[in-house]
């Protein structure tokens, strides 16, 4: 990579894109690295100029040679239109809705757009949420004002059950944070992330979630890629994954950091070239999101290793062999930087998804007890005493009315007391909110004055808790009100039988 960036400027000006893998002969991959140039037409170097002939080899900082590939691109300018290709297995059924559970492979759905679930994982900050991760133009959709998912349908299309919301999302990065070098000359270099984050909805039953690839199995941990790595242990590698509209399919990784440059002179990368086998094609519209697994090899699991963002729609075919027509290519996103990216963590096994949801749950119980702490008085106490130490100082009056055999509560007109409220057939408990500010309204309200009348008539607490069947009126009353008082002192009520 540092080789193909030394040399950036002059590669742009005579390619359609650059990328790392080995060389191609006869359609074929060899085990000769090489930096691989995209051109939109492969002649014979004796139909060409000596300014027009690409050097056969590039030599980078340090002294290091690295051998360059010509490999014929056809550049269709613009997206081509691609029937929307729908194939029909027991697989792909299960994937769009008939099977119990949900997993790697699964459809999901926002309001208007299709994709493919890609792999369960956990959030490593904040409430160490669950969900799944998938591309981002699968799940932000700016013409609606709130990016939700579901599976199998958005309920403007048909049967579906709402996943979650997006937590995060990201596009693009620049090439030093993705990489940690500087990967071309251009200072506007941009690495395609595509990738969003859906964390499960508290509501979402986590015991339909699985762990398992369908048509796969269990799979590995992520295959971080290093820079400093031997080639081989990327290029040239099977891969397979499991998409929502072609299934499972298996290809080979041709070349990684593809380079590209638009023509508002931005230079664009994405992480891997991925070619069907026997010229098939790897993916089809609607399997963005779809894990890239690496094949195992001596028994081991398949390593995720990426997620498809782009395909049949991509703007060119790859001429690979001679006498053989242009070849469908895969574009993916490493995988293990993306995760860090969003700050996420693959989950992998059963034991691993529970342990994760149970470790959300405690986070979400501590933070709530965080914030009733913070927000309650420091000493607690029960709601027995709490209703007896408050019931003074807020001075609460409790009148009982005897009830006139054969009366209705209907028609009687209920007493009129110096009240702002009244609260019937029981005693309506205080916040603590109200206890903390009461009590300096109390200490002014003519509630508290001496009224030996008034007081003659208030039941104590104790007749309030007997098992009467008087009916019992409560009354709170606050602030300054001396002119109700005089207004309404001569006031009487009278309990009538109903005309």
């Amino acid at each position: 990579m540092t080789i193909r960036a030394f040399h950036s400027k002059i590669l742009r000006r005579f390619s359609l894109g650059t990328a790392i893998g080995f060389r191609i002969r006869k359609g074929m991959l060899t085990d000769i690295p090489a930096i691989l140039v995209f051109v939109a037409r492969k002649v014979h170097r004796k139909w060409l100029t000596h300014i027009q002939c690409l050097p056969a080899a590039l030599e980078g900082p340090g002294g290091v040679w690295c051998d360059v590939d010509v490999v014929e691109f056809s550049y269709f300018g613009a997206p081509a239109p691609t029937p929307k290709e729908q194939l029909y297995t027991e697989l792909i059924d299960g994937l769009t809705g008939s099977d119990p559970c949900i997993g790697s492979g699964s459809q999901v759905a926002s309001q208007g757009t299709y994709g493919t679930l890609g792999a369960i994982v956990k959030s490593r900050t904040g409430n160490r949420q669950v969900g799944f991760l998938t591309n981002r133009h699968v799940a932000v959709d700016l013409d609606y004002p709130n990016q939700k998912m579901f599976h199998p349908l958005p309920p403007n299309l048909g049967p579906g059950v709402y996943l979650g919301a997006v937590e995060r999302a990201t596009s693009f990065i620049t090439d030093d944070l993705w990489y940690g070098i500087f990967a071309g000359t251009n200072p506007e270099t941009f690495v395609r992330a595509d990738g969003a984050f859906i964390a499960f909805t508290e509501d979402f039953n986590m015991h339909n979630v699985t762990t398992t690839v369908k048509g796969v199995g269990q799979i590995g941990d992520v295959n971080t890629i290093d820079l400093q790595s031997p080639i081989n242990s990327l290029i040239g590698r099977q891969v397979v994954k499991v998409g929502r509209s072609s299934g499972l399919t298996t290809g080979t990784i041709t070349a990684y950091a593809l380079e590209y440059n638009d023509e508002k002179g931005i230079c664009f990368f994405t992480d891997f070239l991925v070619v069907g086998e026997n010229q098939q094609t790897f993916d089809l519209e609607g399997d963005s999101g779809s894990l890239i697994l690496l094949t195992g090899q001596n028994g081991e699991k398949p390593r995720p290793v990426g997620i498809i963002w782009g395909g049949t729609a991509n703007r060119g075919r790859l001429k690979l062999k001679v006498g053989q027509p242009p070849e469908n290519w895969t574009s993916g996103v490493d995988l293990g930087r993306l995760l860090d990216l969003l700050e996420l963590d693959l989950i992998t096994t059963s034991e691993g998804l529970q342990a994760a949801v149970q470790e959300q749950m405690n986070v979400s119980a501590a933070g709530n007890d965080s914030t009733v702490g913070e927000s309650s008085p420091a000493e607690r106490v029960p709601l027995k005493d709490k209703f007896e130490e408050n019931f003074e100082p807020l001075g609460l009056k409790v009148q009982p009315v005897v009830q006139v055999e054969g009366e209705s509560c209907q028609g009687r007109n209920p007493p009129f007391i110096h009240t702002e409220f009244h609260i019937e057939n029981g005693i309506d408990k205080t916040p603590n909110v109200e206890h903390q500010f009461i009590p300096s309204f109390a200490a002014r309200s003519p509630v508290h004055q001496s009224n030996p009348e008034k007081h003659a008539e208030s039941k104590s607490l104790s007749a309030l808790r007997n098992g009467s069947d008087e009916e019992v009126f409560v009354s709170l009353q606050l602030g300054e009100p001396e002119s109700k008082r005089r207004k309404h002192s001569n006031s009487t009520f009278n309990i009538e039988e109903p005309k």
